[in-house]
């Protein structure tokens, strides 16, 4: 069965984009508002740092939302090959939306009833990235699938402003209350690209209906090897990620300045790398660009390291993490073009749900991991180590993408 659009059924690019976007904008801004603005605002309040922390619980429905991806598949690609995807778009999304509008109403106070309800809408948003994920897959053809990649990765970047910033604007000048129902409003525009828009059917498997599962994903040589690429593409940029603050703090650099790079540098570095990104991906193809991208970051770890041993000034660090965070939108971009044209058309959702919740446990242990290294040898040569790690990875990558292209065929089971 052809990847992506190569059938000549998907939606045509100027559809798509707007329909996929929409949502991973929404997205975002659902992930923004939980783990940025609404804990800015508690801890604001007084609320003591040990419960704000335990926001950071949240992110779990992202990260294992593999395991119920096989039965989000299984209703939305109904037997006669028809999809499901707006209505559980729609559903969910108007989950996310109640959600915030209950927030609304029980106040910045809510304190058990506040998290029991954030988890209800991280839950139903990590199910909507299964459906409009797996949309995206079969909506984009190979040539446009770094558009795509670089409308979810802007797309996520715009969201964190809204839910992380624009949120946080609110509040003071409307009250929680109005914030938050502003937010659910957006949720719901959002969505309605998408949800009013049109899926072409898909003719009727022959035979019996394949059923999505983890273990279908797991026995193709294609799902393997993109998980590896993943955990090789990941390893060495991870390592550096969560200590980009901590090390400008540690060399002195006032933190409204680390807030004007956390800030506008990250988003501004962010959607041009996603554009950078896009145009590789759109020239040289998803294997090329993904090659290009890891050596950018490579490039992008050995300056940063190299700054922090040299004991540059703050500002010059501060600048070299713009750089940094660039590279890896740019990577995004480029790894998840790939990662799309290595995921079935029979299940798509589950496929890429596995590549996107490998990306998010390798975030989570070097985050963890970073911390331990730099505590006990110091940040250059914990960059130092990140940078070789990378380096190792395009070597890897480079050596698995020049197997037999079969493997990695735009045309596949």
């Amino acid at each position: 069965m052809p990847a992506g659009n190569a059938s000549g059924q998907g939606l045509p690019l100027w559809r798509t984009l707007p329909s996929i976007g929409g949502v991973y904008v929404a997205q975002s801004l659902v992930g923004g508002l939980t783990f940025m603005g609404i804990p800015t605002v508690l801890r604001a309040q007084g609320v003591p740092l040990e419960q704000v922390g335990l926001v950071s619980l949240l992110m779990l429905p992202w990260a294992l939302k593999f395991l119920w991806a096989p039965f989000a598949e299984r209703w939305r690609i109904r037997p006669d090959g028809r999809r499901r995807t707006r209505q559980m778009v729609a559903a969910g999304q108007l989950l996310c939306a109640l959600g915030l509008a209950a927030l609304a109403l029980a106040g910045a106070e809510g304190g058990r009833l506040m998290f029991g309800i954030l988890a209800l809408i991280a839950l139903a948003a990590a199910t909507v990235d299964i459906a409009v994920d797996a949309f995206a897959v079969e909506q984009l053809a190979a040539a446009d699938r770094g558009w795509g990649n670089a409308a979810q990765v802007g797309g996520g970047y715009l969201g964190m402003v809204l839910g992380g910033g624009a949120f946080l604007v609110l509040v003071p000048h409307v009250g929680w209350s109005a914030a938050a129902g502003v937010m659910a409003a957006t949720v719901l525009l959002l969505a309605l690209p998408l949800v009013f828009g049109r899926e072409p059917a898909r003719p009727a498997p022959s035979g019996a209906p394949h059923r999505p599962s983890l273990s279908y994903a797991l026995a193709r040589p294609e799902v393997r090897r993109g998980l590896l690429v993943t955990v090789l593409f990941e390893a060495g940029v991870r390592l550096v990620q969560p200590l980009a603050g901590p090390v400008l703090v540690d060399r002195g650099l006032d933190l409204s300045l680390i807030g004007l790079v956390n800030g506008a540098g990250a988003v501004g570095a962010g959607l041009l790398g996603t554009l950078i990104g896009g145009l590789a991906v759109r020239r040289m193809g998803a294997e090329r660009a993904v090659l290009v991208a890891a050596s950018a970051q490579v490039a992008a770890i050995l300056a940063l390291a190299g700054g922090v041993t040299a004991g540059m000034d703050p500002q010059v660090l501060a600048a070299l993490v713009v750089a940094k965070t660039l590279a890896m939108a740019m990577g995004f971009v480029c790894l998840y073009a790939l990662l799309m044209g290595l995921s079935s058309l029979r299940q798509a959702g589950v496929d890429f749900t596995l590549f996107q919740c490998a990306d998010a446990a390798i975030a989570g242990l070097a985050g963890y991991g970073a911390a331990l290294v730099a505590g006990r040898i110091g940040y250059g040569p914990t960059f130092v180590a990140a940078a070789a790690i990378a380096a190792t990875g395009v070597l890897a990558i480079g050596l698995l993408l020049r197997r037999p292209p079969s493997l990695l065929m735009e045309t596949k089971a």
